[in-house]
């Protein structure tokens, strides 16, 4: 019996208990054929450089004035802190069927072979909202899938695989945007390499 047969036709309690282990067997993967975010450390750098600019210019202000106070150097290195925080990126993985976010110390993870709502919202920053079947939800900005060609085609195959088991109910149209836009990407990029943009 197949993974997405079991999930939608387990009936008894005891039933769906192990259906959800074997899920949770199965998510757990090897990320030893894993992709990543190839500018993760790049944007952590750019977060840091950002909290230490603005530490620098309030400590050199207090400075200046000849207002500063262990108190207040305190108070802006916590808002530094603060600000790095804020700042710092969600590293995306994925692997054969499976697409993970960690940011800190957190890291959420979804089947993408077994997706059942895929949605993008416009905001401040476009995020792209992934469910899978056993109700684990990933949030992440769709620049990365651009970005990283690898952890786009890990995706697509996993979401492809889903909607042809029908299982993808919500997010055919997202899906089809955030292709048409990749391949814009690619073909951007073939032209700059290529010389003829």
């Amino acid at each position: 019996m197949d993974l997405v047969h079991r999930v939608f036709t387990v009936t008894g309690m005891g039933r769906r208990e192990r259906a959800r282990r074997a899920a949770a067997g199965a998510r757990a993967h090897s990320s030893a054929g894993a992709v990543y975010d190839r500018r993760w450390a790049r944007n952590v750098r750019d977060a840091a450089r950002c909290a230490g600019a603005l530490l620098t210019v309030l400590l050199l202000i207090d400075w200046g004035s000849g207002r500063f106070a262990m108190w207040r150097g305190l108070l802006w290195l916590a808002l530094a802190v603060l600000l790095f925080v804020v700042l710092f990126p969600v590293r995306v993985s994925a692997g054969e069927d499976w697409l993970a976010a960690q940011w800190m110390l957190r890291k959420r993870r979804v089947r993408t072979d077994v997706l059942v709502s895929v949605r993008c919202l416009d905001g401040v920053s476009q995020r792209l909202v992934l469910r899978d079947a056993f109700g684990a939800r990933v949030v992440i900005d769709p620049v990365v899938l651009v970005t990283n060609p690898d952890l786009w085609h890990r995706f697509e195959a996993g979401a492809r695989k889903a909607a042809a088991d029908g299982l993808l109910l919500c997010g055919q149209t997202a899906l089809r945007h955030l292709s048409a836009r990749m391949d814009r990407e690619t073909a951007l990029a073939v032209f700059k390499a290529s010389g003829l943009d």
